[in-house]
């Protein structure tokens, strides 16, 4: 039997000749209860507004995108894109050219980020089911279309149902800049805007979807792109999409890059990770104050049982065995408001999640907050919290149990 551990649990259990103990000590698991919960459910809505951004970007961003590693541009010929276009993974390829261009619209003017997309992308585009005005069409006839994000059409005054067109100017690549006539150096198209979509902020203002044929016009490309999005299998797993990346890249050889949605956009999720550390270390950070309340409890429970530590004694237990006792004291106190709080956290994540009873404020893309529990969530809270309660209740231990030893 574990002495140290049984002896730990009576005096925990036991009712204490100085009631306020026990009123800290239960202040002490409450606190650590709170802390523990406030992790999990903190963490879990992080995870879903996580999960929400990385959604919404996958109906612009795609699965894989095939780049060039020198240049801006290149020309998708040959065997090898054949090759990709024919892989078991691989459900749709786009070809697509893009380039920050100059736009005018109905006496309003600014910079965005123009994308040209081929026939294939405007059928089955995943922006079709993020309109909010008008309809994903870039071609009325024969007559070419553009569809823009809500940001960027608000800015610019666009709307659908007007008949005005936008035009995009871009510098000419095969002619120098004249001062005498500006207008001679400057490529332009005009196409109307057909339709309004929204998938974030950052990419509603400053995105337009144009047809592919009307970019190379407006750029003086024949047949480049600047990159092939690919859209793998649904359901494919991770595992699988990096076999798939692995064959592509023996396929194209080091002229191309195959990245994956991470390597796309290196920043964003980098800074989603680091946000995500950062709240955990903030919220142990709160437990840790509020562990202090154990040592006030501890102390205050080596100095009531004085008498029974020299009982102790005299029978022969050395003071690293009621060191021990004291500290397991503490730190089940934390351990006991850890398990409530992960019952607390994950009941609270899970009924949230099947019910949705906190709602989100103002018109958002989801009605009520999102959550997701994960695992990895629950082994940092738990190994955090368990490592932060055994070292706080060593503090007062190892201070006042050798004290009595002078003593």
């Amino acid at each position: 039997m574990n002495l140290p551990l049984f002896i730990a649990r009576r005096y925990l259990f036991a009712k204490k000749s100085h009631n306020v103990i026990n009123i800290i000590s239960a202040i002490s698991a409450i606190g650590m209860a709170i802390g523990t919960a406030a992790l999990i459910i903190i963490l879990s809505v992080y995870n879903g507004f996580d999960e929400l951004v990385k959604s919404t970007l996958s109906n612009v961003e795609p699965d894989i995108l095939i780049a060039p590693a020198k240049g801006k541009v290149f020309i998708p010929d040959g065997d090898a894109f054949k090759a990709i276009a024919e892989h078991p993974g691989v459900k749709d390829c786009y070809e697509v050219l893009e380039e920050n261009v100059f736009l005018d619209y109905d006496e309003h003017q600014g910079v965005a980020k123009a994308k040209g997309v081929d026939e294939s992308y405007e059928k089955d585009s995943p922006l079709i089911g993020h309109m909010t005005a008008g309809e994903f069409s870039l071609h009325k006839g024969q007559v070419p279309q553009m569809v823009a994000g809500a940001g960027l059409a608000y800015k610019m005054g666009m709307n659908p149902a007007f008949l005005s067109s936008a035009t995009i100017y871009f510098p000419a690549r095969d002619r120098n800049f004249s001062l005498a006539n500006p207008a001679a150096s400057i490529e332009s198209v005009n196409m109307r805007p057909a339709g309004i979509f929204t998938v974030n902020q950052q990419i509603d203002e400053e995105l337009m979807i144009v047809p592919l044929d009307q970019m190379r016009q407006l750029l003086g490309y024949e047949d480049e792109v600047s990159g092939i999005e690919i859209r793998v299998n649904d359901g494919m797993s991770q595992k699988d999409l990096h076999k798939t990346i692995r064959d592509m890249k023996k396929i194209l050889g080091p002229e191309f890059k195959v990245l994956d949605r991470f390597q796309q956009n290196t920043s964003l999720y980098k800074m989603m990770r680091y946000e995500k550390a950062a709240i955990f270390l903030i919220l142990i950070f709160i437990i840790i104050i509020i562990a202090f309340n154990i040592f006030g409890s501890l102390s205050m429970l080596i100095i009531e049982k004085k008498d029974d530590i020299e009982t102790f004694r005299s029978i022969g237990a050395t003071d690293k065995m009621l060191r021990r006792t004291f500290t397991l004291e503490g730190w089940l106190i934390s351990i006991l408001g850890l398990v409530a709080g992960l019952i607390i956290g994950t009941a609270l994540v899970f009924l949230q999640y099947r019910f949705g009873f906190i709602k989100m404020p103002g018109n958002f893309l989801v009605s009520a907050y999102p959550v997701i529990l994960q695992w990895q969530d629950i082994l940092m809270t738990v190994v955090g919290v368990a490592l932060v309660g055994y070292l706080i209740a060593t503090i007062p231990v190892r201070n006042n149990i050798t004290s009595e030893q002078r003593t």
